[in-house]
């Protein structure tokens, strides 16, 4: 098994978390230091002793911000980092249906999932040294199918039998009750020589055709997102589980190969204990991003049309962060120790009009700070993700190589700036859309230019933006 994710936390301090994170995320400091703190938390509670901690509960926590600052990409990379299972979804679809909400223990389905998904890949990856040899030999009885084994007979009914001899003992025939004969010298050369050809490739081009298990859509992953997942776990305990089928398909020998080599490592996965283990790992180290959390919240002195259907959902949402069991299709999972990180930019309403009962189960509250031109031109160069280096490498594959001076970034990042402020404030999303538009041509072109370099200069900036920058009507819908 892999490390565990407290493991994994041991060398987690908050001072390197917030490094780590650093690499991927511009400012936003005081976010950074609150899920450091409360990752390193975690890890802290699986060193007390048992009676306390189970008392020991997650300090949730809210991050308050305008879009495009970083919220979403804080957790995430938070989640990674420790190898636990992370879910994100939308508070506002769960206001689809009506007044009480799509069903919320939706999400608690979602990262068991993700739970059960993480640690079979982990698994795969433990077994796959040994699942390689066992495909490596079902490979070879196909190149080389054994001899076939001579027939037994095993009934013993009058007329069926062996033939008796005088003293009553059974006559050996030739070919019958016989034991299948030892492979050849030859044989077993040939195998290995076989053996030899495959590990070195040499057998790549070669087509072979393999029976492999063809396991049909479970009803309950039919039923997945629908809301109905409660009923059709009762309905799947009421109905036999139908055997496994094989399917004989026709692959190159490298396809085969990677198709046994999971088959294989299926096989010798324990299932029940990687479900039970994948439940606890997700109740001790599981992570829920709840996103717009600010769109279920209603404006003070609210209490009447949307609002009241905002009202319950938040009621909805309250049980299952306070802690409650949701039953999955792996098990039950508590949420009493689930982290919930929720986010929302609060421009209408305000954290306060938050239920009481939910406010109080989010006491950590960081406000996450506007980005400026400087924050854009770190955005667009320092991260290890950074858009430019994202650029370059995809133009690279056409033998351009892109050029992006110092001038050109600070004259994108001032833009950024420029139109967050006229338009809605999206935050560094807008980056993304001023560099397609500043290397739409060039991209398109790509395929015919050749090997070349290709220089980005503010100049080259202003020439395709100022045009549509100075038309407003125009701006409105491009940028």
């Amino acid at each position: 098994m892999a490390p565990s994710p407290a493991k994994l936390a041991a060398d987690l301090t908050p001072r390197a978390i917030v490094e780590e994170l650093d690499r991927y995320i511009v400012g936003q400091k005081a976010a950074k230091r609150a899920v450091a703190v409360a990752l390193r938390s975690r890890w802290r509670r699986q060193q007390v002793p048992l009676p306390m901690r189970d008392e020991i509960t997650p300090k949730n926590i809210m991050l308050i911000g305008p879009t495009g600052v970083g919220k979403t990409e804080i957790a995430r990379r938070l989640a990674k980092l420790a190898g636990a299972p992370f879910v994100k979804v939308e508070a506002s679809k769960f206001t689809e249906v009506g007044y009480v909400g799509r069903d919320v223990d939706s999400m608690v389905r979602d990262l068991a999932e993700t739970a059960v998904s993480m640690l079979r890949e982990e698994e795969r990856e433990r077994v796959r040294p040994l699942a390689r040899e066992h495909a490596e030999e079902r490979l070879l009885d196909v190149l080389l199918p054994p001899a076939p084994r001579a027939r037994t007979s095993t009934s013993s009914a009058p007329g069926f039998g062996a033939p008796m001899g005088p003293s009553g003992g059974a006559i050996q025939l030739p070919g019958i009750g016989a034991e299948p004969p030892p492979a050849t010298p030859a044989d077993n050369a040939t195998r290995e020589s076989l053996r030899k050809l495959l590990r070195e490739g040499k057998l790549d081009d070669k087509q072979v055709e393999v029976d492999t298990s063809d396991s049909p859509a479970s009803v309950i992953d039919v039923f997945s997102g629908t809301g109905m997942e409660e009923m059709v776990l009762n309905l799947r305990d009421m109905m036999p589980q139908a055997g496994r089928k094989t399917k004989r398909r026709k692959l190159s020998v490298p396809e085969a190969m990677d198709a046994l080599t999971d088959e294989e490592a299926a096989k010798l996965i324990d299932t029940d204990r990687l479900q039970k283990d994948a439940i606890r790992r997700a109740e001790q180290a599981g992570i829920i991003f709840i996103d717009e959390i600010d769109k279920v919240v209603g404006r003070e002195g609210g209490g009447h049309g949307p609002d009241v259907s905002r009202e319950g959902v938040q009621r909805d949402l309250l049980p299952i962060v306070e802690g409650s069991t949701v039953s999955t299709k792996y098990g039950p999972l508590k949420t009493d120790h689930v982290l919930f990180v929720a986010a929302g930019a609060f421009h209408v309403s305000k954290p306060k009009d938050m239920i009481p009962e939910l406010q109080g189960r989010f006491p950590i509250r960081v406000e996450l700070e506007s980005l400026t031109d400087d924050d854009f031109v770190r955005i667009l160069t320092e991260p290890e993700n950074a858009l430019t280096k994202q650029y370059t490498a995809l133009l690279a594959t056409e033998n351009i190589t892109l050029d992006i001076r110092p001038d050109a970034v600070a004259e994108i990042a001032r833009v950024a700036t420029l139109v967050n402020a006229r338009m809605e404030n999206i935050g560094a999303r807008r980056l993304h859309t001023i560099m397609e538009l500043v290397l739409d041509d060039l991209a398109f072109e790509a395929p015919s230019l050749g090997t070349v370099t290709v220089p980005i200069t503010a100049a080259y900036v202003r020439e395709r933006l100022d045009g549509i920058l100075k038309d407003e009507d125009l701006s409105q819908y491009v940028l």
